[in-house]
């Protein structure tokens, strides 16, 4: 177990990815998913309002609603983290961080999500027309009623992640424990620049999200031929270049050596990296939850970081 920042909660090193309930994976499915996940020993589960609102056919909240029936059916709330967000676009005046927003976005997801209190609460994307401290204040009140444990930010840039913690210690707000970015093999400049740095002088839990680069990762696509008819080919196709395939190359070499699979070899990298708390990856069959709990077993060497690394650099 990892302790999450420090907000006293302490998660396994792979956080199952809650958007593609209700989106690429059918209801029972997921279940199915979810039951594995917990099985092997892991217990950090991520989702949003906002998921999966994209899919033709559905609003927002399809991935919270599932996760609550799976909540009430298995009756052991305790043994999970679940993690969900606020401040992605849930219709008109249905979006952003301001406290008249909060306050009721977060009773719609403890009801979907059949709890009465949720563990990390987390801006899903700055909000710049909305104070810092409007947001904080929000925060503040959800803590003290006990309905949110701690809070987190994903997609913020370190100078708007430095201007809440100070707000935190001149005012005395809940400061976020936790960020949430794009951070893979392949996204690694973004991260690595000041937010890293950032997250480690603060304490901060990271857990990135994209781990496998929306599936590149795996290994499933190397060529244009690979995308047609996938959920994610506009995201993939991005990656195939001949970077993305000198990293592929370096994933085939490194889980030849470990018997594993790129998939696995990608997730492990991100374990090892001593900044990174948990990273999400997302599984659409129990097959793939196995495949990707044997990742947090994987223990890589310092040459085979070394040649991901390398192939990875831009």
């Amino acid at each position: 177990m990892r302790a999450l920042g420090k907000s006293g909660i302490h998660v396994a090193p792979w956080a199952l990815g809650g958007n593609v309930f209700g989106w690429t994976v059918k209801a029972e499915d997921s279940e199915a998913i979810l039951d594995a996940f917990v099985g092997e020993g892991f217990n950090l589960i991520d989702t949003a309002d906002v998921y999966s609102r994209w899919a033709p056919g559905n609003s927002g909240g399809e991935s919270e609603t599932i996760i609550g029936r799976w909540l009430r059916r298995r009756g052991r709330r305790d043994d999970v983290v679940i993690a969900t967000k606020v401040g992605m676009d849930m219709g008109p005046d249905r979006t952003g961080l301001s406290r008249r927003w909060i306050v009721q976005a977060v009773e719609d997801s403890l009801r979907r999500l059949q709890t009465d209190h949720i563990d990390l609460y987390q801006s899903h994307r700055d909000d710049p027309d909305t104070p810092q401290e409007e947001t904080l204040a929000a925060y503040a009140e959800l803590i003290r009623s006990g309905k949110v444990r701690a809070i987190g930010a994903s997609n913020f840039s370190a100078d708007r992640l430095e201007s809440a913690l100070r707000l935190h210690r001149e005012k005395n707000l809940p400061a976020y424990q936790t960020l949430q970015p794009n951070y893979n093999l392949a996204d690694r400049a973004d991260y690595e620049g000041k937010l890293e740095p950032f997250c480690v002088k603060e304490g901060l839990g990271v857990i990135a999200y994209f781990s496998l680069a929306s599936g590149f990762l795996s290994g499933k696509y190397r060529s244009e031929a690979d995308l047609q008819g996938r959920a994610r080919a506009s995201r993939v196709k991005q990656y195939l270049n001949p970077r993305g395939l000198k990293i592929l190359a370096a994933l085939d070499a490194v889980a030849a050596a470990h018997g594993a699979r790129p998939a696995q070899i990608a997730l492990a990298w991100l374990i090892a990296r001593p900044s990174v708390t948990a990273p999400i990856a997302s599984a659409t069959s129990v097959e793939q939850v196995r495949e990707l709990a044997a990742a947090a077993r994987l223990r890589l060497t310092a040459e085979d970081i070394k040649a991901l690394n390398n192939a990875s650099t831009s």
